[in-house]
């Protein structure tokens, strides 16, 4: 099965090195890496272009201008360009573990999208792991990950699970199986199907919206949080604001109230 990676970035060359660090060394060699770029200065297309060189699979760079948060639009950008029909939805801070490629291809079915989870670390965390701890695999290690930094509960179930116990815990924990924006993945066709992001929303919720939109589609979410690994690296959020969480609230609840399927504030500017 070939799959299309696409993370979104922005002006984090930094910590967008540590993700194409992790996307180096995956078990599963049928992907495509596309970074969708909400309008970064020119130091990450050198970056990108640099590992572009000798990069084991295709890596995209797919761009436009800087005016204000425009995440959504980027990402309905790239869908179309896609070039296989699966996609997993990443972000440029969110380091992948060896096998979480391999998972989400696993575990794609007909009808479902894959809902995973990540691991927030923080910035001391975020800071310590280099390109050697990556590709060893050490920085998904409990033990290595405490000696920098202190981790939740959360972190421990995902990291300590393994392959016998992380698909019990994904049966049995009452996190819902949401559409998000670290680690999730769906079809390409149903993506098009419901017409993509809903542009309108800022911060703060488009991912389970549009996953909110493939469930009233038909399309049901599956967990997998404790199977498809990424840790989280710290970064600030000064483009929340209170404004951009009231009015994605409110698309929510009407996508929720009236079985929403298609936005006409997608990839296609139009009606359904």
């Amino acid at each position: 099965m070939k799959i299309s990676v696409i993370a979104s970035t922005y002006n984090a060359e930094a910590w967008l090195e540590k993700v194409l660090v992790g996307y180096r060394h995956q078990t599963w060699p049928s992907f495509e890496l596309i970074v969708a770029d909400d309008g970064s200065r020119p130091e990450t297309r050198a970056l990108i272009e640099r590992h572009a060189t000798d990069f084991p699979v295709p890596l995209r760079h797919v761009w436009h201008e800087d005016d204000g948060y425009r995440r959504q639009e980027i990402l309905n950008r790239a869908i179309p360009l896609a070039a296989h029909d699966y996609i997993v939805f990443t972000d440029g801070d969110c380091i992948p573990r060896r096998d979480f490629v391999e998972v989400h291809a696993r575990h794609a079915a007909p009808g479902r999208f894959l809902s995973g989870g990540y691991c927030k670390l923080d910035m001391g965390a975020s800071q310590a792991i280099g390109a050697d701890d990556i590709r060893s695999g050490r920085c998904f290690e409990l033990r290595w990950l405490r000696a920098h930094g202190r981790q939740g509960l959360s972190n421990r179930m995902k990291l300590g699970a393994g392959r016998t116990a992380a698909p019990v815990l994904d049966a049995v924990t009452t996190a819902r199986a949401s559409f998000n924006n670290c680690n999730s993945s769906a079809w390409k066709a149903d993506l098009l199907a419901i017409n993509g992001y809903d542009e309108r929303m800022k911060y703060g919720g488009p991912d389970r919206e549009l996953g909110e939109r493939l469930e009233n589609a038909g399309i049901r979410g599956k967990q997998i949080r404790h199977r498809a690994v990424c840790v989280h690296l710290d970064h600030a959020r000064g483009y929340r604001t209170d404004e951009s969480i009231r009015r994605n609230l409110a698309i929510r609840a009407e996508t929720r109230a009236r079985r929403i399927t298609w936005t006409p504030h997608g990839i296609r500017k139009t009606s359904a």
